[in-house]
């Protein structure tokens, strides 16, 4: 089996066309669907079962993907007040651990899960087909310019590599 790149180490070209807004949304509106297909099979205490101290639960991935929201919320934030550069992330990721997903019942964890995105959704649906996916700032981790729409993709990538991660997780469930 081929090792899966970290996240970290991944690299965007940021050359999607702004026309395309309408497949990327579709991409981040079904993530919280998405989540609900895994975590829906699994008993809840397998949702909670971590595979190393220093690892994310199934629980845990879905968590994540509601304490990010709020950086994603934050650099729309940086675009539309046209700041030079985009805020950076956490990458610790201190907001996660420190929500301990694990000590929660899962419905509440998806909840909030598709509430943040919800929200993430709400703001970009409203642009429409404007000029501002267009807008752009520097990206400080990756070092280059990010316009509104490589922001979403990226955002929907984070999302098919924790979906994927989960899966993975998933899997070795069904193996042991």
């Amino acid at each position: 089996m081929r090792p899966r790149i970290p996240w970290f180490e991944m690299e965007w070209s940021f050359d999607t066309p702004a026309s395309w807004w309408p497949l990327v949304l579709e991409r981040l509106r079904h993530t919280p669907a998405r989540c609900l297909a895994h975590l829906a099979r699994l008993p809840e205490e397998k949702l909670k079962q971590r595979p190393g101290d220093d690892k994310w639960s199934i629980l845990e991935h879905v968590g994540h993907l509601a304490t990010i929201e709020a950086l994603w919320l934050n650099r729309l934030d940086d675009f539309e007040s046209g700041a030079g550069e985009l805020r950076a992330a956490d990458l610790t990721n201190e907001a996660s651990w420190a929500a301990d997903f694990n000590s929660r019942p899962m419905l509440e964890v998806f909840k909030l899960q598709g509430a943040s995105r919800q929200r993430l959704m709400q703001r970009l649906d409203a642009w429409g087909d404007t000029d501002r996916w267009e807008l752009s700032a520097h990206h400080p981790r990756l070092d280059k310019p990010m316009r509104v729409i490589d922001l979403a993709v990226f955002v929907a990538d984070h999302d098919d590599y924790h979906l994927a991660q989960i899966d993975e997780l998933k899997r070795g469930l069904a193996g042991g």
